[in-house]
């Protein structure tokens, strides 16, 4: 019998398998995962949807990542640097890794500090547009000391330097394969975007985007018995409903991802008895983010996506406030996630010391107040119940990715909405477009040409900053970054970036967890993001599947290696 190892850096697991465990790579022959938002790109630093992140990771990797505990672990590095091992230097002005020896890429090529370096040349790049340039915050430069050392250099002492290189939002690439990549070439290198060289248990055989990828075992991956599977078919598209059903109901499937589904529809599924359902809490916040800048397609691009053109409501709080006040979280709640969902208030939800406690007001629905706010801001009833001021209707462009429990809660909010006097309309699009950062496509939630939008995103591993630094003023998604950024609100508050530089001189863990939960509030109490659910993590594995441990900490591929089909 096969026996399971715990995530804490694929050299110690190796040295800890017992001899039972050790099989010939390929052993438990072809893996059938299906993720409903269908993947578009394997380059994570190209698109922030979560769809396609997952999939980059099961060839590309991190030198750090966290394991399903939460713990950071050592993956393509030797150990994680500390001040107390001399990684981390004592001033906290710079952090050197040091990679594993004898790594190769998937084409049988040394995997190389000059990889790391050129990885963060990419991501920074100032012609370009990164994804996940957040995990770069306060680089100054990355110096190569070795082929094995690099050497990140922070442009102030920063107490927590796990940004770069850790966590599956920032695997390393190969620089040969990237080299013509840079700036505003990368989004043209498909080759390089679709099948990209990695050190991780797969390689990408044949990549269609938004619909199928085939993969195949990495023959150069480091541990020689790994990964279980041969092969592996990533399916794209259809709805968590079907997903659900092709695991746990007809077992055409091994792994389905994030079934957004009600909880008496899960349990329905999971009587067809071919799989199970898998869930655990993390950061994951369900909340719609509000635009501040006008959407009007009468503007050109290049005003859309700045603050140039504020918004003509919502740059009103009290109308922001308004539309938070008339939801019941505790409805949606029930409606769409049962015990996998609690109400939210907050940006963070967790770990517990860095959750806001001053914003639980929200989880009360309050009609009355909301109405007042808006008599207060000036709009006005009309004849036929929507509210009117200086001639303009208050009339609001909802839009979100196509998912039942999305629809539903579009519904409900509409409807609530509208009870004090705000027309929505609703509009939903194929999560593979709306996450898919296609920067020709005017459907991305990143370019938001809408009023309102509706999902949800988390960050990886415990520690928020990085997550907190993506409204800080300059990030924002516009044409010269290829619409790449995360600050899609276009929010910018010069005390918001100041104080959150201060979490990044903070060393003291409760002095850092005070200031994460008061830049949180910034936010919520301004009412730029309206949380409505802190969701679990619900995912569906066969009964036949092992070795599944769902990581909300880092990207769910993380572990998939240690898959396997279970013995008879």
């Amino acid at each position: 019998m096969k026996q399971r190892f715990t995530l804490i850096g694929a050299a110690t697991a190796l040295a800890l398998l017992p001899v039972s465990a050790m099989a010939e790579r390929g052993d438990s022959g072809h893996l059938n995962v299906i993720y409903w938002q269908a993947p578009s790109i394997m380059n994570p630093y190209l698109s922030g949807g979560t769809k396609d992140v997952d999939a980059s990771n099961i060839v590309i990797e991190p030198l750090a990542r966290y394991n399903p505990r939460g713990e950071l672990v050592a993956w393509l590095a030797e150990e994680i640097p500390t001040v107390e091992n001399g990684g981390v230097a004592e001033d906290l002005m710079s952090i050197t890794w040091r990679l594993r020896e004898g790594l190769l890429w998937s084409d049988g090529t040394p995997v190389t500090s000059t990889d790391v370096a050129f990885t963060a040349e990419y991501c920074m790049h100032p012609e370009g547009g990164c994804a996940q340039l957040r995990q770069f915050n306060g680089v100054e430069s990355v110096e190569v000391v070795d082929d094995l050392t690099v050497t990140v250099h922070f442009d102030e002492a920063t107490p927590v330097p796990y940004g770069p290189f850790v966590t599956g939002f920032a695997p390393i690439i190969q620089a040969a394969q990237f080299a013509d990549c840079l700036g505003a070439r990368a989004p043209e290198c498909t080759e390089a975007n679709f099948y990209p060289i990695g050190t991780g248990a797969f390689r990408v055989t044949d990549f269609r985007p938004n619909d199928v990828i085939q993969f195949e075992a990495n023959p150069n991956y480091r541990d020689p018995a790994l990964p279980h599977f041969a092969t592996l078919t990533l399916k794209g598209g259809g709805d968590a409903a079907s997903a659900g059903r092709a695991v746990m109901e007809t077992g055409e499937m091994d792994y389905a991802w994030n079934l957004q589904l009600a909880p008496d529809v899960i349990a329905t599924m999971a009587q067809g008895g071919q799989g199970v359902p898998i869930s655990a809490f993390g950061t994951l916040v369900e909340r719609i983010e509000v635009n501040l800048t006008d959407p009007s397609p009468d503007l050109p691009p290049e005003t859309r996506s700045t603050r140039e053109a504020p918004h003509p409501i919502l740059s009103d709080i009290r109308v922001r406030e308004a539309l938070s006040r008339a939801i019941d979280r505790e409805l949606l709640v029930e409606i769409g996630y049962g015990v996998a969902g609690l109400p939210g208030c907050n940006l963070v939800p967790s770990p517990p010391a860095f959750a806001s406690d001053t914003n639980a007001d929200c989880v009360t629905q309050d009609m009355d107040r909301a109405r007042e706010l808006l008599d207060e801001a000036g709009w006005e009833v009309g004849g036929d119940g929507i509210r009117v001021k200086d001639g303009q209707r208050l009339v609001l462009d909802y839009q979100t990715s196509t998912n039942a429990v999305r629809q539903d809660f579009q519904a409900l909010i509409q409807q609530w909405w509208r009870e004090i006097g705000v027309e929505a309309n609703l509009r939903n699009i194929n999560a593979s477009v709306f996450f898919g950062g296609d920067p020709g496509s005017p459907d991305t939630f990143q370019k938001f040409y809408a009023d309102v939008e509706m999902y949800a995103n988390n960050f990886s591993g415990t520690d928020p900053a990085a997550y907190l630094g993506q409204y800080l003023c300059g990030n924002e998604p516009r044409p010269d970054t290829q619409w790449q950024g995360e600050n899609i609100n276009r929010y910018c508050d010069p005390a918001y970036d100041a104080l959150h530089d201060e979490l990044g001189r903070t060393a003291n863990t409760e002095d850092r967890a005070r200031i994460a939960r008061e830049l949180n509030d910034m936010l919520v109490r301004s009412y730029t993001i309206i949380p409505l659910v802190s969701r679990g993590r619900v995912s569906a594995r066969s009964v036949t599947l092992e070795g599944v441990d769902l990581n909300v900490w880092d990207s769910e591929t993380s572990g998939i290696a240690e898959w396997r089909r279970a013995s008879n």
